[in-house]
């Protein structure tokens, strides 16, 4: 039977997280960086111990006014820094709810500039190898951090996206572009079976890319994060597709 892990981005401070978390296998928490404190992250590791769902870091560029969706011009070993404090403030909290880490997913504009930049994805592999190399490192599928991830000696985890639209080379379209968001379910539930069962992904002007999907991502900001968590779910084991943590 085909399985993927099913991830949300939580303790961002926009969403339904309680309602989110019975539905996910998978859970990267804000720390820092364009969301989250000491308070967010607590509550969030309890939520996800409660329902025995994985956690991970969510490291983003410094920027809590743009929500980490803005670009910004940090040098690697600016990235790998903030990277760092970031996953380790998350760290310390786990270590005293004692549901610890397993991943790291960067977020916003830095995951969408590792995708493609080979010195960033670098960075952030290298920093994740150094404070734990049993981490996975999860990036778009394909892309320059999940290569760099393998090279720093990481198990990484190939992302896929239920509700956001791709370009023909693979990467997201930018939000604000026609076609990056998918608002509808059953566009977003099609497009996560087919990824999920056949690693298919199927573009605006019907050209047909595969990619490998460990995991697929529910953005939790969305309004309708929580009922979009359920449907997805649920529509994915109906066709025999289970949901597991990696």
């Amino acid at each position: 039977m085909p399985s993927i892990d099913f991830n949300c981005d939580l303790g961002e401070g926009c969403g339904d997280d309680a309602a989110i978390v019975p539905w996910i296998s998978s859970a990267s928490i804000a720390c820092g960086g364009h969301a989250g404190d000491e308070q967010s992250m607590r509550a969030t590791l309890r939520l996800c111990r409660a329902r025995s769902v994985a956690v991970g870091a969510h490291p983003s560029y410094p920027d809590r006014e743009g929500f980490g969706r803005r670009a910004q011009d940090l040098s690697p070993a600016q990235i790998a820094a903030t990277v760092r404090e970031q996953i380790l403030a998350l760290r310390a909290i786990a270590e005293q709810e004692a549901w610890p880490l397993r991943h790291v997913k960067p977020h916003g504009a830095l995951y969408n500039r590792a995708a493609r930049d080979a010195d960033c994805a670098r960075a952030i592999a290298d920093c994740v190898a150094a404070i734990d190399p049993t981490l996975t490192l999860y990036g778009l599928s394909g892309s320059a951090l999940t290569d760099a991830g393998s090279a720093a000696g990481l198990r990484v985890a190939h992302e896929v996206f239920a509700e956001r639209g791709y370009a023909a080379d693979g990467q997201l379209l930018p939000r604000g572009t026609p076609g990056a968001e998918l608002d509808d379910l059953p566009s977003a539930l099609a497009q996560a079976r087919a990824l999920a069962q056949h690693g298919r992904l199927t573009l605006a002007d019907g050209q047909i890319l595969q990619r490998r999907a460990d995991t697929l991502c529910l953005h939790g900001d969305r309004a309708d994060a929580a009922a979009f968590a359920r449907a997805l779910r649920e529509g994915l084991e109906v066709v025999g597709v289970g949901v597991h943590a990696l």
